[in-house]
């Protein structure tokens, strides 16, 4: 168990480089074989992230650096995928936050950044992108901190490292160089930052077992597999254990199949696994999100994963139109109910609802790119249904209504400024902030009610 681990996860605002980063985190430390073809974004493996140039889900590989196992942990960068961040925040002792030299801290920049700064997780800087036409890395900087101080940071988590990176071109540094310039050799500045100022393994072996799952896989072979971090206690495959959805939960008890771990892409076999670790793990076939694997004999629990509420809200249906039954071939209401259940179990951040009206079934989620890659997996599924026009979800705090506000950024050319702000007023739009950059665009910030 003297193992050198590191947990990082990647976070940022929406293309701001972090998929194209882990590309390099893979190639550098020697994962992948000199004859091997790999193509660009690899973590992106799921269809719809290719077509979309996004990444919906949050997923893991690992690579080793001078004897240390360092687990990363790719997120989306949307807030609409937000569930998918905080889970992955749960299992890691870092982050590492992507900026854009040019375009400094987005509005999703600060969202994903809240969320690592309450779970006390301290950052590393990497400003990416540094060999853009008009990257300004030191007015980024200077930005990155204002926000941190506004979103409450500790003066360790203020006094965060630095490193400059083209994750495009493969190289890192932690000085600053010429404009144009390639400033570092390699990935390797990266790599020995995150070496420095993540903490190393925490939690004691011989300590009872606790481990949270934070994400499902499915094998046609094995069933359902956990995917989480150990906390504290040592696992090895066969061995009793006891599950609990967290302290108040009901315990049920079961016995390990397999344990794997993360090796580049792969999964590795493992005879044992310690603190630290993130493993997958097979054999218990109802096991849920957030649930905690313990001792049977001295449980000892962790509390439920918190995600945020849902903010729009669709009904699901049967199709009734005259076109009915002509593109599906799942299109009863029970059909469609049974994979909305499915989707539950590891769609931490939706919820679904039966209506008194039959057949219909409320879906809330993030936003409407949420509810939007939801209905377009089931239909590439085969899966026939109707939907209802989008709805904010409202809330009742203390007696008064509340609506979901965000923050929008439009990156726009001056002459379109006024149209912009015309339209952004009609929508009941504040105007924070404008910034014209003297080159022809201006940056406008609003705050917004959530509208559709």
């Amino acid at each position: 168990m003297s193992k050198q681990i590191r947990n990082i996860a990647i976070i940022a605002h929406v293309d701001h480089g972090k998929t194209t980063m882990v590309d390099q985190l893979l190639r550098s430390s020697g994962t992948f074989a000199e004859h091997e073809k790999v193509v660009d974004t690899v973590m992106d493996n799921h269809a719809i992230e290719r077509e979309r140039g996004i990444t919906i889900l949050a997923k893991n590989c690992a690579v080793s650096w001078k004897d240390t196992h360092i687990n990363i942990l790719d997120t989306p960068g949307h807030a609409d995928f937000g569930g998918e961040v905080e889970r992955a925040l749960s299992m890691v002792d870092g982050v590492v936050l992507l900026i854009d030299a040019q375009e400094g801290p987005m509005p999703q920049t600060r969202f994903v950044t809240k969320k690592a700064l309450a779970l006390g997780l301290r950052p590393i800087v990497v400003v990416n992108k540094v060999d853009k036409p008009g990257a300004n890395p030191d007015k980024v900087i200077n930005a990155a901190f204002d926000l941190f101080d506004k979103l409450g940071a500790t003066d360790e988590q203020l006094d965060f490292p630095v490193v400059y990176a083209s994750g495009i071109n493969g190289w890192s540094s932690k000085e600053e160089g010429e404009p144009g310039a390639q400033w570092g050799p390699d990935m390797s500045a990266l790599f020995e930052t995150i070496l420095e100022h993540v903490p190393a393994v925490q939690g004691d072996a011989n300590a009872p077992l606790q481990l949270q799952v934070s994400a499902l896989d499915y094998s046609t072979f094995v069933g359902r597999i956990g995917v989480g971090r150990i906390t504290q206690g040592t696992l090895k495959p066969g061995q009793q254990v006891a599950v609990m959805a967290g302290p108040d939960g009901k315990a049920y008890t079961g016995k390990i199949n397999q344990v794997h771990t993360f090796q580049g892409l792969d999964r590795v076999q493992a005879t044992e696994a310690g603190p630290s670790e993130i493993v997958l793990i097979s054999g218990i076939e109802n096991i849920g999100i957030g649930e905690t694997v313990t001792d049977p004999a001295n449980p000892q629990p962790l509390p439920m994963l918190k995600i945020d509420e849902p903010t729009l809200t669709m009904n699901f249906c049967v199709n009734t139109s005259p076109l009915a039954g002509r593109e599906g071939k799942f299109v009863t209401s029970r059909q469609i109910w049974d994979r909305l259940q499915k989707e539950l179990r590891s769609n931490v951040a939706l919820r679904v609802k039966e209506t008194d009206e039959d057949g219909i079934f409320e879906v809330s989620g993030r936003g409407e790119l949420h509810l939007t890659i939801l209905l377009e997996e089931m239909r590439r599924e085969g899966y026939e249904l109707a939907v209802s026009k989008p709805r904010v979800v409202m809330q009742e705090i203390d007696g008064v209504k509340h609506e979901p506000i965000e923050l929008v950024t439009a990156d726009i050319e001056e002459g379109h400024q006024g149209g912009v702000m015309q339209a952004l007023g009609e929508r009941k739009g504040e105007l924070v902030n404008m910034e014209p950059d003297g080159r022809g665009r201006v940056r406008l910030e609003y705050r917004i009610l959530r509208v559709v």
